[in-house]
This record gives C-alpha cells, structure tokens and sequence, in this order.
C-alpha cells in the first residue's frame, strides 16, 4: 500500500477507479471509511444521512443496472449507497436551499479521500435512477438516494488518467466576482 506524506497527495492522488479486483475489504478498513464519513461536517451539524453497504453478489448487480449499466459497480467487493432526509437537513441554506446534497458530498469525499489513503479505489456514481435504487434497497420513498460509490481494490488500468485542473487564477476573485 502507497503511504502519503500528507493531505496533499492523497487530494492529488485520488481518482474514479472503474476496475476492481476480487478481493474482500477489511472490515477495519470499513470501519475507518465510515468513521470518516461519520465526521464530516453539516448544516447546523444535524448530520442528515444514512448509508447502505452492500455486498450481496445479486444486488450489486441489480444496483450496476440501475446505474445506468455502469457495469464496473457490481465488480467491487462492496457498493455505499448514501441516502439523506430531505426532513431532517437544514432548509434554508443561503436563504433558498436545502442543505442535504451538499452535506453528503462533504462527507462522500472524506469517505473517498480515506479510501484512497487504505489504498482502496472508489467512483462517485451520480448517473443512476433513484426510483429503482431505492426498491433494490428498500429505501422509504420520504428518503432521498443522493449518491453511490463503489469500493475496493482497484484493478489493473483501473484508474482514470490524471485530468487537468483550471488555474487558481481562473477560479479565484477577491472581494467582488469576476470575469
């Protein structure tokens, strides 16, 4: 397993891994990437989410379906559906909005950021239809299905090549928006 010097590398090092090898995650390297996801930061801390860990060979593959026939999904030894409440997230966010999905991209990205530091790959899948996630699941339907990712270790040309960034200078104003 790689070691990293710092946070750094491992934002650096983090990419979609869409191959997985066939080999179970420890359940101490679980533990770690929940832990992780646990801590995140939310709107006015009410932590609005639930997680889904799946391992079962049948419902990853119903879940590669429903992802659109992302196929990869079901190689991974396990797939993290991550569900909010719509009810129970801060709804007012900036005067307009409710707070769950950035809340659990917060959280989504510490899960995903420790992964890459146990050496395990993950892939934010966004590109899937909420109504039969949730029935493989059971999900209520006063639940949202925000995002999945699956996780494990990542195979040969598993990763996605680096991609490139826009410079600060295109992303960053001072004190007023601009051009």
């Amino acid at each position: 397993m790689r070691k990293f010097n710092n946070l750094m590398e491992i934002i650096t090092h983090r990419r979609s891994v869409r191959s997985y090898i066939d080999k179970e995650v420890e359940p101490e390297k679980i533990e770690y990437l929940l832990d992780a996801f646990r801590k995140a930061p939310s709107a006015k801390n009410l932590q609005p989410w639930k997680l889904i860990i799946i391992k079962d060979k049948n419902k990853k593959a119903d879940l590669s379906i429903a992802c659109n026939n992302q196929s990869f999904i079901a190689e991974a030894p396990l797939i993290v559906a991550v569900c909010a409440s719509e009810e129970e997230s801060y709804h007012n966010m900036g005067g307009y909005m409710n707070s769950f999905p950035i809340d659990i991209a917060i959280a989504l990205e510490h899960l995903m950021l420790a992964a890459v530091e146990m050496g395990l790959g993950t892939c934010w899948i966004g590109a899937f239809k909420e109504n039969l996630v949730k029935g493989i699941l059971g999900v209520p339907e006063n639940i949202r299905v925000v995002a999945l990712t699956p996780i494990g270790y990542p195979g040969t040309n598993a990763e996605t090549p680096e991609r490139g960034r826009k410079s600060i200078s295109e992303i960053v104003c001072y004190e007023k928006y601009c051009d």
